[in-house]
């Protein structure tokens, strides 16, 4: 008797539905799978024989055929073990209800006593199954709470094999999942491991972290060691602004394909830090492998992605980062298929600059040749530098300021600066894709940039002294529109572009 069933695969960041055929057919007793199967889809044919003999029912001695169609698309991981089973039971006649299995999808790895485990990128198989009009889900009821973010299909949360078997006889009824209405609240609200009020001086530092946090802007940190590089780094995320639904879900797709989701967290409502070591390999940054996952730059989608002793880093690693930066989109290309995952991050690095850190620190002196200074700033290229919209210098901090008790501004009070300039984006940009100013392109530059008399004067005059790119006046001009966002003003005057060009580093590029 043939049986078919609905479940989903995932390619790349999206849902593809497979159709799962079971054959019990008369002959010799076996258990085959065909469509593609990685090892462990082959492997599935144990834990369903011992699942369904564990769930009270009983598995048909007979020739069993499973074939996961479409056959040329490659099928990973366990989340075909619950579909294969169900569509065994009903070719066996086990299950008699095949209305309700016909416009259901089933997705979930068994154990071998029958509970159903969880299984990833649960959210965007739902999201696929909610475009093929499926009207119900069943999913591991530890992943109840991540379906449920995609409305317009009911999920209903399976703990057992034979639970859900008592369901689709009419037996005993799984209740539908419902999604706490205050779910989103609760998880809007955000904790911070560094505030900006615990960092003393360096106010110069903060204002710029304020410029890059209000447009979305890459920033290169150099100075000393010891200096707060890499605190002022990680306090970053405290000024970020909040997130929308829509960039939130954004993100938690990554994260639920790629198995990160905290425990008991189905939404990442804060924008994402990432910060690999720099032994990191290529595919571990920009993603890939032998079976393509996201790599770090995806896993920073919408937040930052920290590269802390940035000369350190491969440099095949780094100048793979050129492409992405522009396009905020890594395309990655193999044998078996092409896949494209979203990168669109802050970059934010840190260095020292030369080998023993020391070059403009005046309390230390630096005892590298020039020759080393050079091989170890060139580990940099200039097309890759070009990119960093902010170069900030940060210098040791005194005793002084160290040892000063007056109360510091705090995280929250920059965010609220930075929540507004991000309005006034939103409000800029609406009808299109763009979300801040750094993802301008030259047309919205063209566009939005508008500059007074004063200050097209003292842009032409920085183009022909410091001798810079087509692209670095876009990114002055992008900059300046974002201090000018933050200063609450319409038009880019000369004082937010003379703010602009200090970033710059000191040899225009």
């Amino acid at each position: 008797m043939l049986a078919k069933v609905c479940s989903c695969a995932i390619v790349g960041l999206d849902g593809a539905l497979i159709e799962v055929e079971v054959d019990v057919a008369q002959g010799l007793a076996g258990f085959s799978i065909v469509g593609l199967p990685d090892a462990a889809v082959n492997e599935a044919k144990e834990r369903v024989r011992a699942a369904i003999k564990n769930s009270g029912c009983l598995f048909p001695v007979r020739r069993i055929t499973v074939n996961l169609a479409p056959a040329d698309l490659r099928k990973e991981g366990p989340s075909f073990d619950l579909p294969i089973a169900i569509a065994i039971l009903l070719a066996a006649g086990q299950i008699t209800q095949r209305q309700i299995i016909e416009e259901s999808l089933f997705l979930g790895e068994l154990s071998l006593d029958g509970s159903v485990k969880h299984t990833t990128g649960v959210l965007p198989m739902v999201a696929l199954a909610r475009e093929m009009n499926i009207k119900a889900v069943f999913v591991p009821a530890t992943d109840a709470m991540e379906a449920s973010l995609v409305d317009g299909v009911a999920v209903f949360p399976v703990r057992t094999l034979a639970e859900l078997v008592a369901h689709l006889n009419g037996e005993q009824y799984i209740e539908q999942y419902k999604r706490d209405p205050d779910l989103f609240s609760v998880l809007e609200k955000q904790v911070f491991s560094i505030d900006m009020a615990a960092i003393r001086g360096q106010e110069h530092v903060k204002r710029a972290l304020e410029v890059a946090a209000s447009g979305g802007h890459n920033i290169l940190m150099s100075g000393p060691p010891g200096a707060g590089k890499t605190l002022l780094a990680r306090s970053l995320p405290s000024i970020l602004p909040r997130m929308r639904i829509e960039e939130a879900l954004d993100v938690t797709r990554v994260y639920s394909v790629s198995g990160l989701l905290p425990p008991g967290i189905p939404l990442i409502m804060q924008r994402p830090f990432r910060a690999p070591h720099h032994t990191v390999s290529h595919a571990g940054l920009v993603g890939g492998g032998r079976i393509p996952r996201p790599g770090e730059i995806s896993l920073a989608h919408r937040g930052i992605l920290f590269l802390d002793e940035l000369p350190e880093f491969a440099q095949i690693a780094l100048e793979s980062l050129r492409q992405p930066l522009e396009d905020k989109i890594v395309t990655i290309s193999r044998a078996n298929g092409t896949f494209s995952y979203p990168a669109n991050f802050m970059l934010v690095a840190a260095m020292n600059p030369c080998p023993c850190g020391f070059l403009t620190d005046p309390a230390h002196e630096c005892t590298c040749s020039q020759t080393s200074i050079g091989r170890y700033q060139k580990r940099l290229s200039g097309p890759l530098l070009d990119r960093f919209d902010i170069h900030i210098e940060v210098p040791r901090v005194d005793y002084e300021k160290l040892a000063d008790k007056r109360k510091i501004e705090d995280s929250a009070a920059i965010r609220a600066r930075v929540q507004k300039a991000r309005e006034r984006q939103e409000q800029r940009f609406r009808g299109t894709a763009l979300t801040c100013n750094a993802e301008m392109g030259p047309s919205e530059v063209s566009r939005f940039c508008q500059v007074d008399s004063a200050g097209e004067s003292l842009l032409k005059g920085a183009m022909q002294q410091l001798h810079l790119s087509a692209r670095a006046f876009h990114r002055i001009l992008k900059l300046a529109l974002t201090i000018a966002d933050l200063a609450g003003s319409d038009v880019i005057a000369a004082q937010h572009l003379a703010e602009a060009i200090q970033y710059r580093p000191k040899v225009g590029l």
